[in-house]
């Protein structure tokens, strides 16, 4: 069967067109954020993503850590949920949760007259683990997890920050940034679901001895 079928072939030629063009922009990726990088490109097939991903210091090491030993991850919404390898990280004992669709929390949510984000952050907050975040949609989610985390309610282990659009979601980028808590963001008005998601799957495949599995 021709390669242009096989998804292991499609991937892995995405990624030679991805390192040439980088490559033909005499651009040198950091080899620490470079897995990262590509695969955001690879999911976005956009290359403004090379000058706008910010990285914490040592969230790397943070994120591949807080993986290794079993953390789950919690999301701001079902598509990041379904974007995400599960495979790869029930290898390690991980979870992804979403609370977005929980009856609880719409019910809160309508009676505060808030974002089912903040109350999603909230009842994750209540669950007394310490998780990574990943959220791709919820602006609102991100100063949530940032008040949290002063007030001692959690303690997030990373926090993927890659909400899109255009009210208070470079507000939000940048207060998480400013919060000191370990994070990976795209800077400005891009990111979402998908986004966050990629940037999840690269830290796993990154990982040693780690395979992929399944999930083109």
């Amino acid at each position: 069967m021709s390669d242009k079928y096989n998804p292991a072939a499609i991937e892995a030629e995405s990624f030679r067109i991805i390192t040439d063009e980088i490559r033909g922009m005499h651009r040198e990726l950091p080899e620490l954020y470079a897995p990262v990088i590509k695969r955001v490109i690879h999911t976005t097939a956009d290359f403004s993503y090379l000058d706008t991903l910010y990285f914490s210091e040592g969230c790397m090491e943070a994120g591949r850590s807080a993986l290794r030993a079993g953390v789950s991850i919690v999301t701001d919404t079902n598509m990041a949920r379904a974007g995400i390898n599960k495979r790869a990280l029930g290898k390690y004992g991980g979870t992804v949760l979403c609370h977005m669709a929980d009856g609880d929390v719409a019910q809160e949510a309508k009676e505060r007259q808030i974002t089912r984000a903040v109350v999603s952050m909230e009842k994750s907050a209540r669950a007394g683990e310490d998780f990574i975040y990943a959220v791709g949609n919820a602006p609102t989610a991100l100063f949530a997890i940032v008040e949290l985390a002063k007030a001692g309610a959690l303690r997030p282990r990373l926090v993927i920050g890659a909400p899109v659009g255009f009210v208070n979601v470079e507000e939000a980028k940048a207060c998480l940034i400013a919060s000191g808590i370990p994070c990976i963001v795209p800077r400005g008005r891009k990111g979402g679901s998908n986004v966050a998601a990629a940037i999840v799957n690269a830290l796993l495949y990154s990982l040693p001895q780690q395979t992929k599995g399944d999930g083109l």
